[in-house]
C-alpha cells in the first residue's frame, strides 16, 4: 500500500496551453519530492487538458481531475476536497516555483502550528519570463493583515501559498460570491484563527500577462472588494472605516505595456522577448512613434 504523500499541490488549470508545461516542470522538479499533484482542469477547449494528461502518464504523483467548466472557485474548491493532506500548496497554471518553494515552506509550517498560510516573496517576470521586479510583501501576520483589510491582494498572493486544509475547509473554502478575489476572501477569514506569515525567499516566478485573472477581471476585483473587506472587518467586531478607499493600479493601454516590457527585457539581455514585446506594441499602435523606437532599440539589442 503506498504511504500518503506530505503534502498536496493543487492548481486550476483554464485553458492554459501556453504556460502549463513550465508550471508542471517547477513542480515535479522540486527539491522536496514528497508530493500529490491535483491539476482540476477547468473545461479547457484548448489543448491544456491533453497537455496534463500526457504527464499524468509520466509521473505518478500526478492525478488530473477533469470537469466542466464552471470558474475558478469551484475548481479550487473541488481540489481541497479532494487534496490528501494537511499541508496544500497553491499554485496557478502560468507561474513557476522555484526548485526549493516546497522545502523551504514545509520547515516553516511544520516549525510553525500556529501559521495557517504560509507565502513568500515572487519575482515577477513578463509573458516571456524576463524578470520585473521582486516583491517586498510584508513577512508578519499583523501587517499582512493590514495590507489586506487595505483591500490589497498582493499581502497574500495565492500563487506562492502554502496553507492547512482543515482551517481552510472549517471557514468555508472559497467562496463563489467573491470570485476573482476569492483569495483575499478566504485568508481574511483564516486570519481570524490562526497566524498569516511571509517567507522573505523568493520562491515563485509571478507571470504578468495580458491574459491573466489581474488583468481581465480587475475591474470586477474592485468592484468586490469594499464588500468583502466590510464583511471582514464585521467578523471582527470592527466598523469599517469611514475613509476607507481602494486605489486601484493605473492600467496601461496595450502598447505602452508591451513597450515597458520590451525596455525591461533589453536591461536583462534577453533580446528575443525584447523584439517580440517590441512587435506586439506596433500591432496594437503602429502609428506610434514610441512603439517604432521601441521595435529600433528591440532590434539593435540594447536601450540606447
Amino acid at each position: 500500500m503506498r504511504r500518503s504523500p506530505q503534502i498536496s499541490v493543487v492548481v486550476g488549470a483554464y485553458n492554459a496551453q501556453r504556460y502549463v508545461e513550465q508550471m508542471l516542470r517547477g513542480i515535479l522538479d522540486q527539491t522536496f519530492t514528497d508530493f500529490e499533484l491535483l491539476v482540476v482542469d477547468d473545461g479547457s477547449t484548448d489543448r491544456t487538458l491533453k497537455i496534463l494528461r500526457g504527464y499524468e502518464k509520466q509521473d505518478s504523483r500526478m492525478r488530473v481531475i477533469a470537469k466542466p467548466h464552471s470558474g475558478i472557485v469551484d475548481a479550487a474548491n473541488l481540489g481541497l476536497q479532494e487534496a490528501q493532506c494537511e499541508l496544500i500548496a497553491r499554485a496557478d497554471a502560468d507561474d513557476i516555483a522555484l526548485p526549493d518553494r516546497f522545502e523551504k515552506q514545509i520547515r516553516y509550517m511544520h516549525q510553525h502550528p500556529e501559521c495557517h498560510a504560509l507565502g513568500a516573496q515572487m519575482l515577477l517576470v513578463d509573458p516571456q519570463g524576463s524578470p520585473l521586479m521582486e516583491t517586498r510583501l510584508p513577512l508578519e501576520h499583523d501587517g499582512i493583515e493590514k495590507e489586506m483589510l487595505a483591500g490589497s491582494g498582493w499581502a497574500m498572493p495565492q500563487p506562492v501559498v502554502m496553507l492547512r486544509r482543515t482551517p481552510a475547509l472549517a471557514c468555508g473554502g472559497y467562496r463563489k460570491q467573491y470570485e476573482w478575489a476569492e483569495d483575499l476572501d478566504l485568508f481574511l477569514r483564516m486570519a481570524e484563527n490562526g497566524r498569516l506569515a511571509n517567507l522573505p525567499d523568493v520562491l515563485v516566478k509571478y507571470r504578468i500577462h495580458m491574459a491573466s485573472t489581474n488583468h481581465t477581471k480587475y475591474a470586477h476585483q474592485i468592484a468586490i472588494k469594499r464588500s468583502l473587506v466590510a464583511e471582514a472587518f464585521r467578523r471582527r467586531g470592527k466598523e469599517m472605516p469611514d475613509d476607507w478607499s481602494f486605489t486601484p493600479r493605473k492600467i496601461v493601454p496595450p502598447a505602452q505595456q508591451y513597450r515597458h516590457w520590451t525596455y525591461k527585457a533589453l536591461r536583462h539581455q534577453n533580446v528575443a522577448a525584447a523584439r517580440r514585446h517590441a512587435l506586439a506594441a506596433l500591432r496594437h499602435a503602429p502609428l506610434d512613434k514610441q512603439s517604432w523606437i521601441a521595435t529600433l532599440h528591440a532590434f539593435r539589442g540594447r536601450c540606447r
